[in-house]
């Protein structure tokens, strides 16, 4: 602990925003809420080849350089003497990152391990199995590991050989970031697009399935507004304009966080058109939820479901089925009065269960746990 009595919290994620990301922005999430409550430090990968010390909203960042990359895994070689200098009473692992897993090992770290486990490895399978008995021996070493939905723990065989150190906590999200309505924004957004807008965000890699969403709205009598970037995109509006409705799918880039509300907010229905498990919670889908807007989203094993429910806050379909998506999304846009019901429902889901607040305090008991400390358990009446 240090001199006025918290604990000594080092977060250790693959990267930090500006660097964006699902991982990064629950990261960021999580650290905007414990700051005040433990003496917080988070270190990351850099983008670059040098180690650079940062400060993003009064959380210490240290970025450390990064020398290559393998399957697109930061090698950061600094990672293992950083971990060790800080000498935390807690490291919070963040996973998959098995850079960051290989070097907490050979930091000879002491004290109380946490480990988020945010998704298996699902594509890099060769590296995934070579890496296996190093996960292994840092999970067998924790000293809790979070799962993020009660979904993923029963469907990850890695999760459930060591269920008896598992806790699920979920993602939260700052909702007041996305309950305030921007009017002037909302109608010139509304003026460009129109009515009828189905709005989907995410990085444009291949998991996300933005090909089936995309030839799913060469059926629905609407607009598609794509949030992000990645390297698909040239792919996906080239299978736009194959179709016929690139007029009526715009691709608008990356938007900033405290942006992006107006466009959730100008919008009438939110699609996760997910096809893989690498998407293991979505969410995209509690900010979209926040700003009062029903779901339509993928039957994954995963954590996906299990954030907008199906018939509850929106509707679920079978995953890579052009055909259901185009029925879901045209079944919400035809009637206003169920859109309304499950975008409300939807809203009040992410405030009674999913505000960063609400994931903060749970993680704060964790740790008090974990640590055993009455200084710990101090901090979550703060």
């Amino acid at each position: 602990m240090n001199e006025s009595g918290k604990l000594r919290v080092l977060q250790v994620g693959k990267f930090y925003p500006p660097t964006m990301g699902g991982i990064e922005t629950h990261l960021q999430n999580l650290c905007n809420e414990l700051k005040d409550a433990v003496d917080l430090k988070v270190l990351v990968s850099n983008t670059g080849a040098r180690t650079v010390e940062d400060e993003v909203d009064g959380v210490q960042v240290t970025r450390v350089g990064t020398r290559a990359t393998l399957s697109a895994a930061p090698i950061s070689p600094g990672l293992v003497s950083r971990i060790r200098r800080e000498q935390a009473d807690i490291v919070h692992l963040h996973h998959p990152n098995p850079v960051a897993v290989i070097a907490y090992l050979m930091s000879g770290h002491r004290g109380k391990l946490v480990i988020t486990y945010h998704s298996d490895i699902v594509r890099q399978k060769k590296l995934g199995v070579m890496f296996q008995p190093f996960l292994d021996r840092c999970l067998a070493w924790a000293d809790a590991i979070i799962a993020t939905s009660p979904d993923y723990l029963a469907t990850s065989t890695v999760l459930r050989a060591h269920e008896q150190r598992c806790t699920v906590l979920p993602y939260g999200i700052p909702v007041d970031q996305f309950a305030v309505r921007d009017e002037p924004a909302i109608a010139r957004l509304r003026e460009a697009y129109g009515r009828r807008v189905v709005i989907t965000v995410g990085r444009l890699i291949y998991y996300k399935g933005f090909d089936v969403l995309v030839r799913a709205m060469k059926d629905v009598d609407g607009v598609l507004l794509v949030v992000g970037d990645g390297p698909l995109r040239g792919e996906l509006e080239a299978h736009s304009r194959r179709l016929g409705i690139d007029g009526r799918v715009r691709f608008l880039g990356e938007i900033h966080n405290r942006d992006v509300a107006a466009y959730y907010h100008a919008s009438d229905v939110f699609a996760l058109a997910s096809v893989a498990r690498s998407e293991a919670f979505g969410i995209v889908q509690l900010e979209a939820m926040a700003c009062g807007l029903p779901v339509v989203n993928t039957s994954l094993d995963s954590g996906v479901p299990f954030v907008s429910l199906d018939g509850k806050t929106g509707i679920t379909v079978a995953a890579g089925d052009s055909t259901a998506l185009a029925g879901a999304l045209r079944t919400l846009l035809d009637d206003e009065v169920r859109r309304a019901t499950l975008g409300e429902a939807a809203r009040k889901r992410v405030e009674s269960e999913f505000t960063s607040r609400v994931m903060a305090r749970r993680m704060i008991e964790l740790y008090a746990s974990v640590a055993g400390d009455r200084v710990a358990e101090s901090a979550v009446a703060r």
